[in-house]
């Protein structure tokens, strides 16, 4: 998979820390911001997860059985 640019505003303390960490592990600005970015996500699967689960707490989502897909799916 290839890599696309982007344009992106910091602030300039938040760029001088990237900066700093890049420098001092001999690693470009993409490296490190692509590792922030990726464990970021696993954050956000974290917070998507939560507020899933909170909704079928909440009977806002219906949810449906194992035996239930399959037999919609004529797997039985």
């Amino acid at each position: 998979m290839g890599k696309k640019a982007i344009n992106i505003r910091l602030d300039e303390s938040l760029l001088n820390d990237l900066d700093n960490y890049a420098q001092e592990l001999d690693r470009t600005r993409t490296f490190i911001i692509e590792k922030a970015v990726g464990t970021y996500f696993d954050t956000l699967d974290e917070m998507i997860s939560d507020k899933r689960i909170d909704e079928v707490k909440k009977g806002n989502v219906e949810v449906f059985s194992l035996a239930q897909v399959a037999e919609q799916l004529g797997l039985k």
